[in-house]
């Protein structure tokens, strides 16, 4: 347990406070939790806690739960509060993370929009939701995901499950299009630094292109100094398949660099 969180944890025994946003993801099942950053609370009352982030904020009844005995806003009620707070790439971040951790539905969290109606940062949150994805298995790849997006591209499908003619498991990719047999895989560090790791990708790779798939490889470095290289090959590989995509592309977000 990071230093943050057990801080957290022992700060809402003692006040009767309820663990929030990032604390609650955690609690919840979500990975990709910065130890780094500061825990928060909801506190109805109350002096400030060194090295807590205390909100004041409405919370409903309904909006609680509790994991291992310790009070925590439920998974919508997470997620409400995570998506209006500023940032919008790392707002998808989170929820991504949060409705892969526990099944949360977008129904789920515009009941609670709905109850509370004019929260500040309701707007974004409203923009956020458009965006997030639950098939997200990493803060990298709900990055790459935003990068196409943004870049006016179609939307793709996350964790698709590719078979041979046979109807034998060939694999699992990211992110891509089905119909045109192109798909967009994130590789971290591992996938070129542990020499078992790229013999399997090796493989992997020739058995998704003997079934007719395009493979576009995407590393961090990629994705935050050259997203424009990125878009281009998908683009490449789509219009090669015969995918109609209009050009030039019309971006659907701003085309900043993801943060």
């Amino acid at each position: 347990m990071s230093t943050a969180l057990g801080s957290a944890l022992r700060s809402a025994r003692l006040a009767k406070s309820l663990t929030q946003e990032q604390v609650a993801a955690a609690l919840l099942g979500c990975r990709w939790i910065d130890d780094h950053h500061p825990a928060e609370l909801v506190r109805r009352n109350g002096k400030p806690v060194t090295g807590i982030v205390i909100h004041r904020d409405e919370l409903h009844d309904d909006e609680v739960c509790r994991v291992a005995g310790i009070p925590v806003t439920t998974p919508a009620r997470t997620a409400f509060d995570l998506g209006r707070r500023p940032g919008v790439d790392k707002a998808v971040i989170r929820l991504d993370a949060l409705c892969n951790a526990t099944g949360l539905r977008r129904a789920d969290i515009d009941a609670v929009v709905d109850r509370h109606r004019g929260a500040r940062g309701i707007v974004q949150l409203r923009d956020v939701l458009e965006l997030v994805d639950p098939g997200a298995e990493s803060p990298q790849e709900t990055r790459t995901r935003l990068v196409l997006i943004r870049a006016g591209l179609p939307t793709p499908t996350t964790q698709i499950t590719v078979f041979d003619e046979c109807g034998h498991f060939i694999a699992r990719v990211d992110m891509g299009w089905e119909r045109w047999k192109v798909a967009v895989e994130f590789d971290g560090a591992h996938h070129w630094t542990d020499p078992a790791q790229r013999t399997r990708d090796i493989n992997r790779l020739a058995e998704l292109q003997s079934c007719g798939w395009s493979i576009i490889r995407v590393s961090s470095d990629l994705l935050r100094h050259a997203p424009g290289v990125v878009i281009e090959r998908v683009l490449a590989a789509l219009t090669a398949a015969g995918c109609p995509v209009d050009w030039p592309l019309a971006p659907r977000l701003s085309l900043n660099r993801v943060s």
